[in-house]
């Protein structure tokens, strides 16, 4: 099973859906496919959707999962990490409404250059990632907090005084 996790911004991330449905279409995802949409409206007969769900049933779903499509969240990324999951991320992107800048991209960019992650720019860039995704092997992802701080900071560092 595929668990695909928009967080809960309160904007729409149907472009990501839209493309993980040509991907099944398709039959590159031959999975079950389960998401949790936040306030994406998106309607797919190849898709099982919830808006919100509670964490403990977000953590079931993470534990079953073989692979999982996440925004650019540190939330929905670092828990799936926890789990030892392999992770691909797509920022929302300011450009198209999905979010009130592009902190997403920089997030993702982060956690990809470190190897935890197969992080995507753009949507169109999913369906090699999911074939990268069968033999990627991720760096195991230890809770450090200095880590996660160390990440934010070099961000912040190169995203206001570049």
């Amino acid at each position: 099973m595929i668990f695909i996790m928009l967080g809960t911004q309160n904007n729409s991330f149907h472009r990501l859906l839209e493309e993980v449905d040509k991907l099944i279409e398709k039959k590159v995802i031959q999975e079950e496919v389960i998401v949790q949409a936040g306030y994406t409206k998106y309607e797919s007969k190849n898709m099982k959707q919830f808006a919100l769900i509670s964490k403990t049933k977000i953590g079931e779903y993470q534990k079953q999962a073989s692979l999982i499509i996440t925004h650019g969240g540190g939330a929905s990324i670092v828990s799936s990490l926890k789990l030892g999951k392999k992770v691909i991320a797509v920022p929302r992107k300011h450009q198209y409404g999905e979010h009130v800048n592009d902190h997403q991209k920089e997030i993702v960019q982060a956690f990809t250059q470190k190897g935890y992650i197969i992080g995507v720019n753009e949507v169109e860039e999913l369906e090699g990632a999911i074939e990268k995704a069968k033999t990627f092997e991720p760096v195991k992802y230890i809770s450090n907090n200095r880590k996660i701080i160390k990440i934010i900071e070099d961000f912040i560092e190169n995203t206001y005084t570049a």
